[in-house]
């Protein structure tokens, strides 16, 4: 599990984070969802450290990870995988290479038993057969499927996803969701999923965090978010043809 509690984030004047207080849970797919703006980003860079928090504390399991130096950090570091927008691959790498990058970098690994663990990931978001391809020979839904491969390379305790359906047509977007609530049950991680696509919320949303204006503005599960008296979160959701049509039924 993942907590935070009473954090805010400042940049100047700039209030982005006020005295949010949430806990994702282990083996299940914990979205945070918001507009543009509102601070769900600056919240999953909180998250990982990549920004660090003026007030408050964040917990892995229980682990003060924000009060720790960075070298205390590193072991936490090596728990959690992160699947970024665009997949950010190597382009002069190949898949293989990509996916055994982590694991060249800290750990000690032979070469056969990198190659073991890469062509264990790459079977399970079935791309069994791509090792020797460069990111220039795939398409937008392997890019993806490379990189939660990569994320998974040392078996994380922790799964970070920032829009991982981003530029995808709905029927791929639909595969990676659910790749990562399969990996997320199977394996019992905690997956933290940043994003904006109502598709995703109500097919994978086990724990949906709103964040609007900076603050923790409601939480709930996919099969109670269509159904609240939050007028701000009411305004995010059915705000798609899709949602406005939901809403009908």
């Amino acid at each position: 599990m993942i907590e935070t509690r009473n954090i805010s984030k400042s940049f100047g004047d700039n209030h982005v984070l006020k005295n949010i207080s949430v806990q994702f849970e282990k083996g299940k797919t914990n979205l945070i969802i918001g507009k543009s703006g509102s601070g769900k980003t600056v919240l999953m860079k909180c998250l990982v450290g990549l920004h660090e928090v003026d007030e408050g504390s964040v917990l892995f399991d229980n682990r003060n990870f924000s009060g720790m130096s960075f070298n205390e950090r590193k072991a936490i570091r090596k728990e959690i995988g992160m699947l970024f927008q665009g997949g950010a691959l190597f382009d002069s790498l190949t898949v293989e290479e990509n996916v055994m990058f982590p694991l060249t970098m800290y750990t000690d690994q032979t070469m056969e038993e990198k190659k073991e663990r890469v062509n264990f990931c790459l079977d399970w978001v079935n791309l069994e057969k791509a090792n020797d391809l460069y990111p220039a020979e795939l398409s937008g839904g392997m890019i993806k499927r490379v990189a939660i491969a990569r994320a998974i390379s040392m078996n994380p305790s922790y799964l970070f996803c920032d829009e991982p359906n981003s530029g995808l047509d709905p029927h791929t977007a639909g595969v990676i969701d659910e790749l990562i609530k399969r990996l997320t049950e199977e394996f019992q991680m905690t997956t933290v999923v940043n994003t904006h696509d109502m598709n995703s919320v109500i097919k994978i949303g086990d724990k949906v965090s709103f964040i609007y204006k900076g603050e923790l503005w409601w939480e709930g599960d996919k099969s109670q978010i269509l159904h609240t008296d939050n007028q701000e979160l009411n305004d995010f959701v059915f705000d798609t043809e899709l949602t406005k049509r939901l809403k009908k039924i």
